[in-house]
């Protein structure tokens, strides 16, 4: 396959920092290139170079074999590369045609012609398979939609090359799968993709070929054939994937937490029970709606049980608020870490206290000198990159801001720790940190039950699992019965042996 773009010895350094040295790829016509690596590996300099958000110090970019330079984002467009963000750039209370012809709008009579953009807006939404009004508040529609309409949006650019970061970031499972649709079908049609993600079974389902970064550098590349999750770890981290996995179960205490007949809100027909004991890490498996979110969310109080009893070391707990649930000794990391877990724009100090601040009030105002020496200590437990415990959290790395969330909690010395998609959106060296930390915990007695989609994660870190599907456990795995396809049997409701 001919390249469509080649770059060759790229090299940017920012003060202090050598983000990019020497690193060379290129694509095909349409092909899917993934580009991985760990924060900081340089994947987004990268692309913001290409797309003309910032120039290189030094390289070269050849589109068609022809050198080019590409001095803005416009001239980026104009040479047919278009970056979709990750956080996505439309102007949410003007209609999807508008945002796909913001700034380049047809006219007529030196009028904008608001049926030029309706046409033209519904060619380049039936492309990417999204069935809107063109006059559709953008506001209106959901995230993985509003996606579909950056698509469209580049495409009516005229755009042969479409770089997507972390494009599944906020979306569900249906709204991934949407979107894969549209690019398989837009490769058809010679449309080339550079995908960026950390979610590495996307990248084996869509790449044709795997880049690798590793500290600003090229660390390898995978054809399609090659691509596993064990080659693209090691390449990305420069170890084996089975390092990242040395969980070894002991032998786990006593029940401390005990949930008998427990009914959920989300599924009012079906009862839990289950129990977990102290110095236990037990991971809890299902597809997407099978109801795990919402029991971790019962559990904590935050949307009380309709039936059933729970009991924190041998007593029961009427657990009707998060409030109690602190009280009694658990602590939820949520699944949304932005939304649910963190003041985004507090700094790290307020953030880490946050939980216990009445431990640390002196006559009704905050005692800073304990604030301080609490942050301090998280911050070096936790290993948080930070510059100073006074930096605006909303400015730390996905890693980092999930350290702060933990942080939080442990602050509070819990029993039990529940945690909800603990790794999700972070990278492969802030993974390993929280594995490590996990059973760090497990060792000094705290009872782990943590929720998870990726099956590595699962298989690799639970001492037993639990299965859910529909709102009811189907099963229960010891750790050496855990395999992918024994969860997967019991998270599809295909055997029915209860936990």
């Amino acid at each position: 396959m001919a390249d469509l773009l080649a770059v060759a010895n790229i090299s940017k350094s920012f003060p202090g920092v050598r983000a990019l040295h020497e690193v060379g790829f290129s694509i095909g016509e349409g092909e899917c290139v993934a580009l991985i690596g760990e924060n900081g590996a340089g994947k987004s300099t990268l692309m913001k170079i290409l797309a003309g958000v910032q120039p290189p110090d030094s390289g070269e970019i050849r589109l068609n074999e022809k050198e080019i330079e590409i001095r803005s984002v416009e001239e980026g467009l104009e040479h047919g590369i278009a970056l979709i963000h990750q956080e996505l750039n439309l102007a949410t209370n003007l209609s999807v045609g508008a945002n796909i012809f913001l700034g380049r709008e047809p006219r007529k009579l030196g009028m904008i012609d608001e049926k030029e953009i309706a046409d033209r807006s519904t060619e380049f939404l039936e492309r990417v398979g999204l069935d809107v009004r063109p006059d559709t508040l953008v506001g209106e529609l959901t995230i993985g939609k509003q996606q579909l309409v950056e698509i469209a949006k580049a495409l009516s650019t005229n755009a042969k090359i479409l770089i997507m970061d972390e494009p599944t970031s906020s979306l569900s499972q249906g709204e991934t799968e949407k979107l894969f649709e549209v690019a398989k079908d837009l490769k058809k049609n010679g449309v080339s993709i550079i995908y960026i993600s950390h979610r590495l079974g996307e990248v084996i389902e869509l790449a044709d070929r795997v880049v690798v970064l590793r500290d600003g550098e090229n660390a390898g590349e995978l054809a399609r054939e090659e691509i596993t999750h064990d080659a693209m770890v090691s390449l990305m981290v420069g170890r084996e994937l089975s390092q990242f996995y040395s969980h070894d179960a002991g032998e786990p205490g006593d029940v401390v937490l005990s949930v008998s007949g427990v009914r959920t809100p989300a599924h009012p027909s079906h009862e839990v029970s289950f129990d977990l004991r102290a110095g236990e890490i037990v991971g809890m498996a299902g597809l997407v709606g099978a109801g795990r979110t919402e029991l971790l969310e019962t559990l904590f109080g935050v949307t009380p049980a309709l039936s059933g009893t729970m009991e924190v070391e041998g007593k029961e707990i009427p657990i009707q608020s998060p409030r109690e649930a602190i009280a009694a000794g658990l602590a939820l990391v949520p699944e949304d870490r932005k939304q649910q877990g963190l003041v985004i724009e507090m700094a790290v100090a307020d953030n880490v206290s946050l939980a216990s601040l009445e431990r640390d009030q002196k006559a009704g105002f905050l005692n800073f000198d304990a604030e301080s020496k609490l942050t301090a200590e998280m911050t070096e437990k936790m290993r948080i990159k930070t510059p100073s415990s006074r930096q605006v959290v909303r400015f730390l790395s996905g890693g980092n801001q999930q350290k702060v969330v933990i942080g939080k909690w442990l602050a509070m010395k819990p029993k039990i720790l529940l945690l909800d998609e603990p790794t999700r959106g972070i990278d492969i060296g802030a993974k390993q940190e929280i594995y490590a930390l996990m059973e760090e915990l497990a060792d000094q007695g705290v009872a782990i039950l943590f929720v998870s989609s990726e099956m590595e994660e699962i298989l690799g870190m639970s001492d037993r699992a639990l299965v859910m599907h529909e709102g009811k456990f189907t099963g229960e795995l010891k750790r050496d019965e855990l395999t992918e396809e024994a969860v997967m049997q019991l998270a599809t409701g295909r055997i029915g042996a209860a936990a």
